[in-house]
């Protein structure tokens, strides 16, 4: 067997090992959907961080940052400073509306007919964005092991769905903090390999063939500086309404949401700083991805990752890292799985279609659902495969800016603008929807050439981030500036929806607290189970050591090896001084 297959597989035996040892803990709904509201801060931390985290990081996001340097970094330094306002005010408001599903959410805020027009909105987004996802890891494995793509995308996403199903929240917000550690420590390695061999970050920027900070194929660096402002607006938004609150919906209290995001935020921060030095590196190379990788055609440059890691790390360190992906990639497909199964149960399934329905049947519906939507999942990654000319990057963009960025605006502004009717929510998606459709299909390159009297005529990188800024310009000036309008609108509720929209906004005003002894006895369990996983993966990978690669690559089996080792240790140890602090406590 070739081995990085073998790799491959004795790491998914983690994975299959973490659902196994955590399937006692899902019970109901709300152990299947959000770990009952019980986990965390660190479990909850890198599950926030792995979700926006997958193979298209090491693909798509990689391959822009070989192309055009610096410019990819600012979508992740968007996403540090939207966790830091997480951390600041809005992640333990999200867990204190005391919800399961973020559609219930809605619910509350704006009522029953708004719950099932988000519910339907947010579903087929997701998957979308879920597609994008499979279909960037498919491009990377199928490379690995010579498969045609599209059975790649199969093969690949029936084993992603069988693990999502089986295993619920539990395992999988457990297997994100392990995959967490693990591409943690593999890309640090891979950054530290690059910097050796390219004599410094100073060297690797000098040799960068375009402008490190602009790129190439820029006639106007006005529309890169009008991109980049707009792309920290979106995922600022994104990152900070009630739509997206799903992350901190399972931390067991406020405290432990809010140091959840604070720990998503640093990782944030730090992992665009080592993550794109090895395609920075072989563009000042002049490493030609597309002559070692014709079989990817126009998208060539997405398999940069991988080139560096074939051609300048130890033997076996495509397994790793494959693997690694692959587990990061099902954590962030979670959202079309999980989640959406989650809406579809929890929000249409038992207050439409079957009120009296108990928990055994909802947990059966549950997983029939969570199958129902990886199969269309695996659909759209095929269908994203068949559009030759569109790259994973601006996929993911215009997905963000048309799509998910409109459900955003009412999910935002409805936590700070009260006196609102409740048709405020459903005809501002609608709204939206027409302003995406104009955006998207409507403008076209020539109108901003005409409007601006531009002497050249925009490139297809300028159009493509020209009408990202475009996009989210006109959902901030009429989608937004309708869900305002419409509080002139507002004439009260009737006395039931005033009660739950009071309840709603009692709620996130409302510290919520959980030190019961029950709980105690779980943060533990927590700690020892994931501890020990950790600690055994860690063993695995310093065994790699053995592999027959010269001395500096042994060091870097070791290296990685230590780092996990070391994590499981003070999860461990953790437990130990946790329970030692309780019985003093007793005693005293």
């Amino acid at each position: 067997m070739d081995l990085n297959t073998l790799i491959i597989l004795t790491y998914f035996s983690f994975l299959i090992g973490i659902g196994w040892v955590f399937r006692h803990l899902t019970n109901n709904t709300s152990d299947y959907f959000r770990g009952g509201g019980s986990m965390l801060w660190w479990m909850v931390g890198a599950s926030a961080f792995m979700t926006q985290f997958s193979a298209w990081t090491f693909t798509g996001a990689a391959g822009k940052a070989y192309i055009d340097g610096l410019s990819v970094a600012a979508i992740f330094f968007a996403n540090a400073v939207g966790f830091l306002l997480n951390y600041l005010y809005f992640a333990p408001k999200f867990r204190q509306m005391r919800v399961v599903t973020v559609i219930e959410a809605v619910r509350l805020r704006f009522g029953k007919h708004n719950e099932q027009v988000f519910a339907w909105f947010n579903m087929p987004t997701t998957l979308i964005s879920a597609g994008i996802w499979l279909n960037g890891l498919a491009i990377v494995t199928s490379t690995i092991f010579d498969f045609d793509m599209t059975t790649t995308i199969v093969v690949t996403g029936l084993v992603v769905l069988v693990m999502s199903v089986t295993g619920g929240a539990w395992a999988v917000i457990a297997s994100d903090f392990m995959q967490m550690v693990v591409i943690m420590a593999v890309t640090v390695v891979c950054a530290i390999v690059g910097l050796t061999r390219g004599g410094g970050l100073a060297p690797i920027i000098e040799r960068f063939p375009n402008d490190f900070v602009a790129g190439s194929d820029l006639n106007y660096l006005s529309i890169l500086a009008v991109w980049a402002v707009f792309i920290f607006i979106k995922q600022i938004s994104i990152n900070n309404n009630m739509l997206y609150s799903y992350r901190y919906l399972a931390a067991k209290d406020s405290n432990n949401a809010r140091k959840a995001a604070l720990l998503a935020c640093i990782l944030m921060v730090i992992g665009p700083l080592i993550w794109f030095i090895p395609p920075w590196f072989l563009a000042g190379a002049g490493v030609d991805i597309a002559a070692l990788h014709p079989e990817w055609g126009d998208k060539a440059a997405d398999a940069a990752y991988l080139t560096f890691v074939q051609l300048y790390m130890p033997a076996g360190m495509v397994g790793l890292l494959v693997a690694a992906m692959f587990a990061a990639t099902m954590s962030s497909m979670d959202s079309g799985l999980n989640r959406n199964a989650g809406i579809f149960v929890r929000n249409f399934y038992a207050p439409v279609l079957r009120p009296g329905a108990d928990e055994k049947e909802l947990m059966l519906v549950s997983r029939i659902a969570s199958t129902c939507f990886g199969i269309g999942i695996i659909f759209v990654a095929t269908f994203i495969n068949s559009l030759k000319g569109v790259s994973l990057f601006d996929a993911m963009m215009y997905v963000g800016a048309l799509l998910a960025f409109p459900m955003t605006i009412p999910g935002f502004l409805g936590f700070f603008i009260r006196k609102t009717p409740d048709w405020a929510g459903w005809s501002t998606l609608l709204v939206g929807a027409g302003v995406s459709y104009i955006a998207g299909f409507v403008v076209q390159p020539y109108h901003v050439e005409a409007l601006f009297g531009l002497e050249n005529e925009l490139t297809s990188r300028e159009w493509s981030e020209l009408l990202v800024a475009i996009g989210l310009t006109f959902h901030l000036v009429i989608t937004g500036g309708y869900f305002c309008l419409t509080s002139l609108f507002y004439r009260g509720l009737s006395p039931q929806r005033e009660t739950a929209v009071r309840r709603f906004f009692q709620n996130i005003d409302t510290p919520l607290i959980n030190e019961s002894e029950s709980q105690h006895n779980l943060d533990n369990r927590q700690r020892m189970l994931l501890g020990r996983m950790i600690a055994v993966l860690g063993v695995f990978v310093i065994a790699l050591t053995a592999l027959p690669n010269p001395l500096w690559g042994r060091l870097v089996y070791t290296g990685c090896g230590a780092i996990i080792l070391f994590v499981g240790f003070l999860l461990f140890n953790a437990r130990h001084r946790r329970a030692d602090s309780q019985a003093l406590a007793q005693r005293a």
